[in-house]
């Protein structure tokens, strides 16, 4: 493309400091080192750790910053050493990396990777190398992606190549939450036939776990939530049962353990809340109950009693639902395209880049589900 090697100047959402909006600037993307890829945005999407960032973690050496990481684009251009993409191509940026090289990498018991912001600078969510400026200042590339912005470079460990017959404004929701919730299921889980399941937290990461629940074959899926509006969304995904801790006086586990003969075999705690992780837990069956934790937050203490544990629970976590990136995302896409996964559904409001402010809004009073931005054409 003509824009190959040089500096491109274009829209972008900065986010100056936390708490505040974001202001769309003109910035400056530097062309792609080595193993670098310069991708124009098409699409993205605003996920709940952008709030996180910008409104509970609020790290002071996280800022300035270009939010966004639930994004799909076109290769515009290649750094040195690059072989495995060409300009064209379509792809999902990744927030986290698959380096196949690391010892995480390597195993196949987890799908972290020794590369990349993560395994550096989880607080800051950012790695302090950027090829972002604006006004003169260094602005810093949020989860290593930042695709609140019409051009984006990221290492090419971290970029998965998709199926060129994929629309972009509708996988882009599979650059973050509905991985994460499905594979929390799918993967993390591993949610057995004929099981009774409860997800806490029908955003888009529940939503996605109850989806992931009913494919992996479970019987009752019972969702929880404290707006009622969420149930008749959450049917569409395969829920069968609905339960507003509200509407009852005594703790949710208990609410469940009536209904259930006991407790669930699975729990996925899709909010990022402390004190609902603990709930999530405790609505487990005795003796193989296992509840994971999908709902990212590294704020605040989480607390159980052992005796939880010592009968024979199991509390885990999911990153990302489990999926090495580079190599889920791609299939997660061709499900997609066989329509065995959910996409369209989840997108509740279209807006553009310039409305990223609105969307945020959107997201924080629980307004929506997922608001997919157009940011460049095709």
């Amino acid at each position: 493309m003509a824009t190959a090697g040089k500096v491109i100047k274009c829209k972008a959402a900065v986010a100056w400091e936390p708490n505040k909006p974001l202001v769309i600037e003109e910035i400056e993307v530097a062309p792609p080192q080595a193993n670098e890829v310069r991708i124009k945005i098409v699409a993205t999407s605003v996920c709940h750790s952008d709030l996180y960032h910008l409104f509970e973690g609020m790290h002071k050496d996280g800022f300035p910053t270009v939010l966004g990481h639930e994004a799909a684009g076109i290769v515009e251009s290649i750094g040195p050493g690059v072989t495995e993409f060409q300009p064209g191509d379509k792809v999902i940026p990744l927030f986290l990396s698959q380096c196949k090289e690391c010892r995480f990498c390597k195993s196949p018991k987890t799908n972290q990777c020794d590369k990349g912001w993560a395994a550096q600078n989880h607080d800051v969510m950012a790695l302090p190398e950027t090829r972002f400026t604006c006004r003169g200042k260094k602005v810093l590339q949020f989860v290593g992606t930042s695709t609140f912005s019409e051009y984006t470079v990221v290492n090419t460990i971290a970029v998965a190549k998709i199926d060129p017959a994929a629309p972009l404004d509708k996988v882009c929701l599979l650059g973050c939450g509905v991985c994460t919730g499905f594979g929390a299921a799918v993967n993390t889980a591993k949610v057995e036939p004929g099981s009774t399941c409860a997800v806490f937290g029908l955003g888009a990461v529940g939503l996605a776990a109850v989806m992931g629940c009913k494919s992996a074959g479970a019987k009752r899926i019972i969702a929880v939530d404290i707006n009622p509006e969420k149930f008749e969304k959450a049917k569409v995904f395969g829920a069968t049962e609905f339960v507003n801790p509200k509407d009852h006086s005594k703790p949710i586990s208990q609410v469940l353990a009536e209904m259930t003969d006991g407790g669930v075999d699975y729990s996925l705690e899709c909010v990022g809340n402390v004190a609902v992780m603990r709930s999530a837990l405790e609505s487990c069956v005795k003796g193989w109950g296992v509840s994971v934790l999908v709902g990212w937050t590294d704020v605040d203490d989480f607390a159980a009693r052992p005796i939880q544990l010592i009968s024979g629970r199991t509390w885990k976590g999911s990153l990302f639902g489990g999926f090495k990136s580079k190599d889920g995302v791609p299939d997660m896409v061709k499900a997609y395209l066989e329509k065995k996964v959910k996409l369209d559904e989840f997108i509740t409001h279209t807006m553009t880049l310039d409305q990223v402010n609105d969307a945020i809004d959107l997201m924080k009073h629980g307004k929506c589900i997922r608001t997919v931005l157009s940011v460049s054409p095709q």
